[in-house]
């Protein structure tokens, strides 16, 4: 793996530019080398490192978490049981939209059962039986 400007590195992750620099800029990357001319370049390591960023966001962990988790391993090894209770939270925060997202797909798979066949047209109240104020 050479060394890859920033055009490069976005087209090979499928990552806008921008959003490479504002990922630099926030602290989610760590500050990228640049050559003379000032253009940023990517080594082998920093690409390495942007994968591990761009897989967890694609797994759903938000930047701030991200930013923070950065942090930690840039603080080094001292920060291993940090670093896998961040993830830990992480993984049960997407485990609950899990489980949120299958209550609503339940929910929809219902009431276009209750569409087809014909049950729609009786009188209920779809509030209580789908126990809408228990969904916090």
């Amino acid at each position: 793996m050479a060394d890859m400007t920033i055009t490069e590195v976005s087209q090979k992750y499928q990552i806008s530019a921008d959003t490479l620099r504002y990922y630099e800029r926030i602290g989610l990357l760590p500050s990228i080398p640049r050559k003379k001319n000032g253009n940023r370049y990517f080594s082998e390591g920093m690409q390495h490192f942007l994968e591990m960023v761009i897989c967890l966001r694609h797994s759903g962990v938000s930047v701030e978490s991200l930013v923070e988790y950065v942090t930690l391993i840039q603080a080094g090894d001292t920060t291993l049981e940090a670093r896998q209770a961040l993830l830990e939270e992480q993984l049960e925060l997407l485990q609950k939209k899990q489980h949120d997202l299958q209550r609503s797909i339940a929910r929809l798979e219902h009431k276009i059962s209750l569409y087809k066949s014909g049950e729609i047209k009786e009188d209920k109240s779809y509030f209580t039986d789908y126990k809408i104020i228990e969904d916090k």
